[in-house]
């Protein structure tokens, strides 16, 4: 990333020299400090910053990993306080927008509202209200004390923030250049914009409206109207260089070569279901090497207990019972693709829009064709397990008593099963919290953890809130909490 930052700043300083005449004005102005930015430069930090972002802290609280070194926060659902920090990647949004509105340049700027939406949806999913009309107005407007928004109206603007971005991507003349992500196919840009709508639609399934909008007609709307992913070529993705800053976010964690191991639960959610994805996630136990069985055997592989005391797991380690990741997570720089959105989780969530009566399609399709893509994935990236990916492999997967769709099943089993395939291909994947905020939203899939210990709903404020925003973090907590802010207190998006 700091690659993509040295050439915003270098592609400043030399729009500024091209620009400059011998107006005194403008030759007054200091060149080290240099007042626009070509947006293809921005577009480019923008996009690595976004897509590559991932948290093994994410996959603790999942049940995917665990810590062996400490205690993780995250595994025990202790953590308390988050940060703003996404704030800091909107002042970089802000410049786009800016920068491009001078120049006319409509594709930049419904980029720019795209990762404006994607940023406040992430604030107000960890948080509950937060600034968003009055946000990112410090240096305009000398408003440095930003009124918090309450959620619905939050997630109304993200929506209508991506609804203008979709309409704006549809200028076929527009060209853009900076774009790691589609080389500059503003298409597929609408297809990943859409298919983020649907996901926020989605994670309102508990609600009847959001602002103006009614979330079951919206969805149908978008799903029937505007275009979508048609494979896994859409994904929205960041592929990996090997070359300084480039590289995959943990090629040479140590952590990952020390303390970090499976989780029991997860492993366990694909040994039992016979899913040769689990070959491409993580290594056998040294026990089972050991033993010498074969790769594709599911009884070597096994996890650490996430619901008991880390010196407990250790124990479990010392005797070879628990799989560490896949080396490839660690040891390949340039390993998979980091993925913000992408067809799999598309398709599901089509998939779940059917079963729950918002559109009318095939349901059974949809998910079937949700895991093909998913094995495709991981058949192209984990090249020493590939064998046990392919088509074939997919096929016979989709047959297994804990896998198969049908008519049969109930809606609840339909959407387990549904809740599950967007689950699994998440590992250490660029989704972040959207596993965790499904698991609460649908109950699936469930995550262990010791008794008595509830799963939070949300992060407290930052400290800094009440150190420089004091007023409007308390009103805020008024509107939404009694004036509390706890980790148990539920925002509007799951009431």
């Amino acid at each position: 990333m700091k690659k993509y930052l040295k050439y915003i700043v270098a592609g400043a300083a030399l729009a500024f020299t091209c620009n400059s005449c011998i107006d005194l004005e403008e030759m007054n102005i200091d060149p080290n400090n240099p007042t626009t930015t070509d947006p293809a430069l921005l577009l480019t930090g923008l996009s690595f910053t976004t897509f590559e972002e991932s948290s093994a802290s994410v996959c603790h609280a999942t049940k995917m990993l665990i810590l062996t070194s400490g205690e993780s926060t995250y595994q025990v659902y202790k953590w308390t306080r988050g940060g703003f920090d996404y704030y800091n990647n909107l002042r970089n949004v802000a410049k786009m927008k800016e920068e491009a509105a001078k120049g006319d340049q409509t594709a930049y700027e419904a980029l720019a509202l795209f990762f404006e939406a994607h940023y406040y949806y992430m604030l107000t999913m960890q948080f509950g209200d937060v600034p968003c009309s009055e946000a990112m107005q410090a240096e305009t407007n000398g408003l440095y004390q930003p009124k918090y928004d309450s959620q619905e109206t939050v997630l109304a603007t993200v929506l209508a923030k991506l609804e203008e971005a979709n309409t704006l991507l549809t200028d076929n003349n527009s060209i853009i250049s900076g774009d790691i992500i589609y080389s500059g196919d503003l298409m597929k840009w609408r297809r990943l914009v859409n298919a983020y709508r649907l996901r926020v639609l989605m994670s309102l399934s508990n609600k009847q409206t959001v602002g103006s909008l009614d979330v079951k007609s919206t969805f149908a709307r978008i799903s029937q109207n505007e275009p979508l992913m048609t494979s896994d070529a859409d994904n929205g993705q960041l592929v990996f260089l090997d070359q300084q800053d480039d590289r995959y976010p943990y090629f040479n964690d140590s952590d990952f070569g020390s303390g970090r191991y499976m989780d029991s639960t997860y492993v366990a959610a694909l040994a039992t279901r016979k899913d040769p994805r689990l070959f491409a996630f993580c290594t056998q136990t040294p026990a089972a090497e050991k033993a010498g069985l074969a790769i594709d055997d599911f009884s070597s592989y096994d996890g650490g207990d996430p619901a008991i005391a880390y010196s407990l797991v250790n124990d479990k380690v010392t005797l070879g019972g628990c799989s560490k990741p896949a080396t490839r997570y660690y040891q390949h720089a340039t390993n998979e693709p980091m993925i913000l959105l992408g067809y799999t989780e598309q398709q599901l969530i089509l998939a779940e829009a059917v079963v729950r009566g918002w559109i009318t399609g095939d349901d059974r399709a949809l998910y079937e064709s949700a895991v093909k893509a998913s094995f495709r994935f991981y058949e192209k990236y984990a090249p020493t397990v590939a064998g046990y990916l392919d088509e074939e492999a997919a096929a016979a997967y989709l047959q297994g008593e804990k896998v198969a769709y049908s008519s049969s099943l109930t809606k609840d089993q339909k959407i387990e099963r549904i809740i599950l395939q967007k689950y699994i291909p998440t590992f250490l994947q660029g989704s972040m919290w959207m596993p965790y905020y499904d698991q609460l939203r649908t109950g699936y899939p469930e995550f262990r953890r010791a008794a008595g210990v509830n799963l939070p709903y949300r992060w407290m404020y930052p400290q800094n809130e009440y150190n420089n925003n004091a007023a409007n973090v308390e009103a805020a907590l008024q509107s939404q909490f009694g004036g509390n802010d706890r980790t148990s207190d539920k925002p509007w998006w799951i009431k």
